[in-house]
């Protein structure tokens, strides 16, 4: 699966852009301006979109990959 694949199903499971849950991702203080703060770790987010959302590891995974700037919206 692409990474684009990656996030038009979350966008389907939650209703969310990315851009959307990197802001929410902000407001739960995970992350500054879309990047992620120092000492956030994975398993935190994780557990976040799952609670909040249902979405599932790998999904987690590729919110994680925008806020930790591995990968980019856009990103194949």
């Amino acid at each position: 699966m692409s990474f684009q694949a990656y996030l038009d199903t979350i966008k389907r499971k939650t209703g969310k852009e990315p851009e959307e849950l990197l802001k929410l991702s902000d407001d739960k203080g995970f992350s500054e301006h879309g990047k992620l703060k120092p000492g956030v770790k994975a398993g935190q987010v994780i557990a976040w979109l799952s609670d909040d959302f249902g979405l599932g590891h790998g999904h987690s995974m590729a919110v994680f990959a925008l806020l930790s700037g591995k990968k980019k919206i856009g990103d194949l």
